[in-house]
C-alpha cells in the first residue's frame, strides 16, 4: 500500500495550493512540493510583480519570455509560481521581493530563508495569528 505524505507549509499545516493557471511547482503539480531532485528548492509561493520580474531578469532567471519547449507559458504581474528560495531571498535583499503566500509556502524553505522576511511579503496572513501556536 502506497502512502502519500502531505507536504506542510511554513504555518504548519497541510501545504495549499500556490496556482494552476499557469500549472505551477517543481513537478507541475500546482503545489509548492519538493523533494531531492528540486535542487533549486522551488518552495516559495510568490504573487510575481513587474519589479520582480525585472530583478529576476537582471540576475539571468528570465521568468517572462515564454519557453514553450519546458511547456513555460512566461508570467505576468499577478501570476502565482512556486519560486527557487535562493533567488526569491537574493530579490529581498534586492528591495524587490514578490508577495509570499504562506499557506502554500513550502516548510522545507524554512532552511533558507526566515520565516520573519516571509512575513514580511505575506498576502495571506489571518488578523488572528493564535490558532498557529506563534
Amino acid at each position: 500500500m502506497m502512502v502519500t505524505m502531505t507536504e506542510r507549509n511554513v504555518l504548519g499545516t497541510d501545504l495549499e495550493p500556490c496556482g494552476t493557471d499557469p500549472m505551477t511547482g517543481f513537478f507541475r503539480d500546482g503545489c509548492c512540493n519538493t523533494g531531492p531532485e528540486d535542487r533549486g528548492s522551488h518552495t516559495i509561493c510568490a504573487v510575481v510583480t513587474a519589479a520582480f520580474l525585472e530583478h529576476q531578469r537582471g540576475i539571468g532567471n528570465d521568468l517572462s519570455t515564454p519557453r514553450p519547449e519546458y511547456g513555460f507559458p512566461g508570467l505576468v504581474p499577478g501570476d502565482r509560481w512556486c519560486v527557487t528560495a535562493t533567488n526569491w531571498a537574493r530579490a529581498y535583499a534586492d528591495q524587490a521581493a514578490a508577495p509570499v503566500v504562506l499557506a502554500a509556502t513550502n516548510e522545507a524553505v524554512l532552511q533558507i530563508v526566515p520565516l520573519a522576511s516571509l512575513r514580511e511579503h505575506a498576502v495571506d496572513v489571518p488578523d488572528d495569528l493564535s490558532s498557529f501556536g506563534l
